[in-house]
């Protein structure tokens, strides 16, 4: 027998009940504010008039999510009826141990739906964890959509209370996750609780025993909550870097010995560094804490997250005075670069600034320790500082097989205090796996490879061959919309030396210029000569910002890269230069920005970067979740390999299955030594994908499963039950899961499938009607067991077939001379009726594309020019549907203009003040938040039809 939900929730109680949690009936709101009046009092030890109270309760309903954790956090100066003040505080975070605990079940809540929630933990009377359920056997993707539905339906009524909520849990009873309360995560961002050793804890008693506990799970919420300022967002730290923080902590409270946190590249070294800091600040017997990176990481992301969490935190100047002076200073947070830190303390001049910190104690944590640490930058921070206590992150250490003369990561920071390596990441779903494709190997007569590094053999020659470069460029050109998905994502391609990359760029400029590219690419370099792999030691150096002598020898790759550069500016329209330092390091954070723009939303394409060519820069420390392909032709090994084949594997997304690595080297036995170096010997199988015959098996049987449920198309409309649609849902998807990973092969050919790509449309038609059908606004409120599904659309999209590409198939009828009853336009008639029902982006458009070609295409002649006739149509019937959207929710018409302008910009809703303030007619207070949901919705409908995957119509 299945255990049901209720058994599931009765079962998490009594285990919390174990743990100390007190049941208590909270029926609905009215209840819930009684309630949380009664633990308030005494959490506070005093007794509130109904007056004071809802002043307290005026306090607590102000704001959004992020504001309610600002609010949780502090204290209330409550002006009581005697005017004396008394301070409130509802949450303790210093002595996170010293709350109160209560659990509740199926707590009503009247939005613009009615919504129960399964199991709530209250601290102090709030709401702060909110626990969602789902029976055995159910996806717990289910239970993750569930709450999304109810933080758009109920979490913000009736006070906002559910607001408070800082900890999201799911679980099926045989898998439990959880994550911060931010709507704009995807599935993804939600993580399995794990011991120390990494070991998932996934069984939800399990999970209670260890997560739920109380001083816990109040100790995730008083420490390891992160209120992300810049992005407005919670986060919550992950198991691995909850331990190494405790673990930094707790080695400094104990003693002054120094450690290092191994954790793989992607795992979200900084955001486990930032919360180090943070915490260690607040030991009183810490002088400073110094954070330590290289100046190519930087960024403005860091600076402003800092600087937000301690004001003036951040030296971002040039002017290593402006250090000196945050460390003499009172500032006791500080970040500052490798280099500028450096200069500090082996100046002769700023000597006498620095003797008041000197012998303080003072903790250093390096961001990414195995680079710029292996010199003498290191040697002289230790030398100065007397009680220096120094820890370092870092993906790759330094080994003694991987070691740049004989010292170790451990040499020179001491103990491993934590380990979280790719396997375990992968594992976690926290990083992808790569897929590593070898081209252009060096073969001998017979076929076999030949090992690149063999003494005797003259490769250079070979590699430098242009022909070959040729080949390479053009091997690049054929198949990169594929490895990038038709452009969604970008590309680096790393190059031996200056001389190889030059080549490449000319060769990629020749190719353009014959018409066989429209790829946007730029690179950089620095002008030393030497910056190549002569040495073919396979390790990637610093990002180095140090131009080097102006000498006839440098002299031509200087002049070469201020080509480059004006290539740049005339096609982003910049003004970019290269002339001196300054001028080169601008024009590098230039690019990063470029390349990561392409994460955010409401990205614009004509502005985002295809392809970047480099040597040894952007190969380490340099993120962007958009980035998916690295292509190789250069020797790389060890931590150089990892750190290189790792700026592809950041999760984003269904559609980013993998990193994609394409070799033009024979790597496979480099890739092997350094896998088995930063895992073990087993875990290829876990880091890299199959070969495309394991997937084209895999997607044989996965459509057999589809076929015994409906083997038709045509038959999944005689599906009846909703169970026997959940079946065929779950099987198309199964399918086009294996799809989207195959796709990135160079194997991979549609219709080469065992099912030709007509049948598949029209299988994914009928996988799109069920979702309209779950999705409909007619659909009552009754629960649907495939409502909560995640049809992961995005996987059959094809962002090339928009509103442009139907006006280009009707515009060949046109040009043919076709008249409306000839068999040429039935059968261009046919295929967009397939289209503007096979493609998620084209059917909220069918109806005006349809009645477009029922008026107009009946006057068409040869030779006519439908672009202008068809723009018209689309802008006066957008036009209609604005006027009819302020008519039918009294909304300004120019107030919609606005919100629809702001919306393109910025991808996001607008706020609900912004809604209710664009009314002409206000709402009650009762009816205003589902007022803001309905216009909010029509929006977002509003813009997908006339404004998403249009295309250039513009005549």
């Amino acid at each position: 027998m299945i255990q049901s939900e209720a058994q599931l929730e009765i079962g998490l109680v009594n285990r919390l009940n174990e743990l100390g949690w007190s049941s208590v009936s909270i029926p609905d709101s009215a209840a819930l504010r009684s309630n949380l009046q009664v633990q308030l009092e005494e959490q506070n030890g005093v007794l509130f008039s109904d007056g004071e109270f809802t002043r307290v309760l005026n306090h607590l309903t102000k704001g959004n999510v992020f504001d309610k954790a600002s609010i949780l956090r502090g204290r209330y100066a409550l002006l009581r009826d005697d005017g004396t003040t008394a301070y409130i505080h509802f949450f303790n975070s210093h002595e996170w141990c010293r709350n109160r605990y209560q659990v509740a079940t199926q707590v009503a809540q009247s939005g613009i739906y009615n919504n129960r929630y399964d199991v709530t933990l209250l601290i102090n009377g709030l709401p702060l964890v909110q626990i969602e359920l789902k029976r055995r056997g159910m996806e717990l993707k289910e239970a993750f959509n569930q709450i999304n539905r109810y933080q758009r339906h109920s979490f913000g009524a009736e006070g906002g209370l559910f607001q408070y909520v800082q900890i999201f849990v799911i679980s099926n009873g045989v898998n439990t996750k959880y994550y911060a309360n931010n709507r704009d995560q995807d599935f993804k961002q939600t993580f399995f609780w794990a011991d120390e050793e990494n070991q998932q804890i996934t069984q939800l008693d399990s999970f209670a025993d260890a997560f739920l506990e109380k001083c816990h799970i109040s100790k995730m919420i008083a420490k390891y909550i992160v209120l992300h300022q810049s992005d407005q967002i919670l986060m919550v730290l992950r198991p691995y870097q909850y331990y190494a923080v405790e673990s930094i902590v707790t080695r400094v409270m104990t003693g002054r010995k120094n450690g290092y946190i191994w954790h793989t590249t992607g795992s979200g070294k900084t955001l486990t560094s930032f919360k180090a800091s943070q915490l260690l600040i607040e030991n009183p017997k810490v002088h400073k804490v110094v954070f330590v990176v290289d100046r190519a990481d930087l960024d403005y992301q860091t600076t402003k997250e800092f600087n937000y969490f301690a004001e003036g935190s951040v030296d971002g100047t040039d002017n290593t005075k402006a250090l000196v002076s945050q460390l003499s200073g009172d500032h006791r947070l500080i970040v500052t670069t490798i280099q500028k830190l450096n200069t500090a303390i082996t100046r002769d001049k700023y000597d006498n600034a620095l003797q008041s910190v000197k012998d303080q104690r003072v903790i250093f944590i390096f961001d990414e320790c195995h680079r710029s640490q292996f010199g003498d930058t290191h040697k002289n921070i230790v030398a100065y500082f007397s009680k220096a206590q120094m820890f370092g992150f870092t993906g790759t250490p330094i080994f003694a097989d991987n070691s740049i003369g004989k010292r170790t990561t451990k040499d020179l920071f001491g103990e491993r205090l934590h380990r979280y390596v790719i396997t375990d990441a992968i594992n976690d779903e926290n990083v992808l796996r790569f897929s590593v494709e070898y081209w252009g190997k060096l073969k001998r007569k017979d076929g076999s490879l030949i090992d690149e590094e063999v003494a005797g053999i003259n490769t250079q020659e070979f590699f430098d061959n242009p022909d070959r470069i040729e080949n390479t460029v053009d091997w690049i050109i054929k198949n990169h919309d594929r490895k990038t998905r038709g452009q969604q994502f970008g590309a680096i391609f790393c190059v031996s030396s200056v001389n190889a990359l030059i080549a490449y760029y000319d060769a990629f400029k020749r190719r353009e210029n014959e018409g066989a590219h429209k790829l946007k690419i730029a690179t950089i370099f620095t002008y030393a000569a030497n910056e190549e792999d002569a040495s073919a030691n396979g390790l990637v150096s610093d990002p180095d910002f140090d131009l080097g002598p102006d000498t006839p020898e440098t002299r031509y790759n200087r002049d070469r890269l201020s080509e480059f550069v004006a290539d740049y500016n005339a096609m982003y329209r910049t003004n970019e230069s290269v002339k001196d330092g300054k001028g080169f390091y601008i024009y590098y954070k230039a690019l990063a920005k470029r390349i990561k723009d392409r994460d955010k939303k409401g990205f614009v394409p004509a502005e985002g970067l295809d392809l970047l060519i480099v040597v040894n820069m952007f190969l380490t420390g340099f993120d962007s979740k958009t980035l998916n392909t690295l292509y190789v032709d250069k020797n790389l090994k060890h931590h150089g390999l990892i750190q290189a084949f790792s700026r592809t594997n950041r999760i984003f997304g269904q559609v980013k299955s993998q990193g994609n690595i394409v070799c033009f080297r024979n790597l496979k036995s480099k890739t092997d030594e350094a896998i088995t170096l930063f895992s073990n010997k087993d875990a290829h199988e876990t880091i890299l994908l199959e070969p495309f015959e394991e997937y084209f098996s895999q997607f044989e049987e996965s459509l057999s499963r589809l076929r015994r449920i409906a083997p038709t198309p045509d038959d999944v409309s005689h599906l009846k039950s909703e169970n026997e649609k959940l079946s065929f849902v779950r099987a198309f998807r199964a399918l086009i899961r294996i799809r989207n990973v195959m796709a990135s092969f160079v194997d991979f050919d549609a219709n080469s499938l065992p099912i030709q790509p007509q049948e598949f449309e029209d299988y994914k038609s009928k996988y799109l009607d069920i979702y309209d059908q779950t999705r409909s606004p007619e659909k009552t409120e009754k629960a649907s067991i495939i409502e909560e599904v995640d049809f992961e659309l995005e996987l059959i999209q094809r962002d090339e077939i928009n509103v442009a590409y139907i006006l280009e198939l009707l515009s060949s009828v046109a040009r043919g001379g076709d008249g409306i009853d000839s068999s040429s336009f039935q059968a261009r008639r046919k295929q967009i009726v397939e289209l503007l029902s096979s493609e998620t982006q084209l059917r909220s458009k069918r109806s005006l594309i349809e009645a477009f070609i029922e008026e107009h295409m009946t006057l068409v002649i040869k030779g006519d020019n439908l672009r202008e006739p068809f723009e018209k149509f689309w802008n006066n019937a957008r036009e209609e549907e604005i006027n009819k959207f302020c008519l039918e929710e009294c909304v300004s018409h120019e107030a919609l203009l606005d919100m629809i302008a702001r919306y393109q910009f910025t991808g996001k809703s607008p706020l609900g003040d912004n809604v209710i303030s664009a009314l002409t007619v206000k709402p009650s207070i009762l009816k205003r938040k589902m007022v803001i949901e309905r216009v909010t919705q029509r929006l977002s409908e509003f813009i997908a039809t006339f404004d998403e995957s249009i295309g250039d119509i513009d005549s």
